[in-house]
């Protein structure tokens, strides 16, 4: 079950990326890297219409793409594998000269998303649930307003499109140092961060893998290992290659630990993000098991 095409691998590009870009600049990966700044959202869209094969983004992004009503055949991935094994820190932003300071100040607010279903839409209900607002299950606790983009969403809360949007800490940071926005909270995810998912079709069904999925483990594994080794190139790339300051680099660095085995997925974790999003009312259903939803248990 293999093809000489090389993989198409969806990922965001963020410093969670930089062990990626070490897997394919030092250790030969194979694979055309395509870069979805609208995040974990968008990527589910292409990977089920076939633009990409795998995909690195948010734990609870792909198992609320999973989990949704309208899920179709096989829903188009398996969650394959664990990228980061920290949780994510999501801050919560509005615009700089908005009359907005604190969580409280957001019910029922205008909240932006990259897209439906993405990262940024599913942590708005956990931060509603969180606060004690999703009363009735059936009325969601802000209107949801997709803007695709971090620079969309940034301009939508200085224009008041929206009242705030989530996004993850280090990145937005840049943008309270400048003042172009303002930090009013944040939550962190009950659960690891980043996972990878593979389109099913990569995927048969005694379980075995492509082989071109094997080597991008194997790859990403020594990309993880070259990135702890090497934390000044790892610097070096996020501050001039991403859009990070090498102060905020350095920081993010104690922040974040990344998977030594990237194959495989704990099934405890997707049953916990199973759990929190049922209660937050963005899976109204069940409609995938989590143990169907991944394609190898550690």
């Amino acid at each position: 079950m293999s093809s000489s095409a090389p993989l198409k691998v969806g990922f965001v590009p963020e410093h969670f990326s930089t062990p990626l870009h070490f897997a394919q600049k030092h250790f030969g990966l194979d694979a055309e890297l395509v870069p979805f700044p609208s995040g974990t959202g968008h990527m589910i869209t292409s990977l089920r219409s076939g633009e990409i094969d795998v995909g690195i983004g948010l734990t609870e992004g792909w198992v609320a793409g999973l989990g949704s009503e309208d899920i179709e055949g096989d829903g188009g991935y398996k969650i394959v594998g664990t990228y980061v094994e920290t949780p994510l820190c999501w801050a919560i932003s509005t615009g700089a000269k908005r009359g907005l300071n604190s969580v409280a100040d957001l019910k029922k607010g205008k909240i932006g998303v990259s897209r439906i279903g993405s990262g940024s839409y599913v942590m708005g209900f956990v931060l509603a649930d969180s606060q004690g607002w999703l009363t009735d299950a059936s009325t969601e606790p802000f209107e949801n307003i997709p803007l695709q983009t971090f620079d969309k969403l940034r301009a939508g809360v200085n224009d008041s499109t929206v009242d705030f949007f989530m996004w993850e800490h280090f990145t937005s940071k840049r943008y309270y140092d400048n003042g172009e926005i303002k930090k009013i909270g944040e939550i962190y995810t009950p659960w690891s961060s980043w996972k990878i998912v593979a389109s099913t079709k990569l995927v048969a069904a005694d379980g075995k893998y492509d082989s071109r999925l094997e080597e991008l483990f194997e790859k990403l594994d020594k990309g993880v290992r070259y990135f702890e080794g090497n934390k000044a190139e790892a610097v070096k790339h996020i501050s001039t290659k991403l859009d990070y300051s090498e102060a905020d680099a350095k920081e993010w660095l104690k922040t974040v630990k990344f998977s030594k085995n990237t194959r495989g997925v704990d099934i405890k974790v997707i049953e916990k993000t199973v759990g929190v999003l049922q209660k937050a009312g963005v899976l109204k259903s069940e409609a995938m098991k989590a143990t169907e939803m991944v394609g190898t248990q550690r």
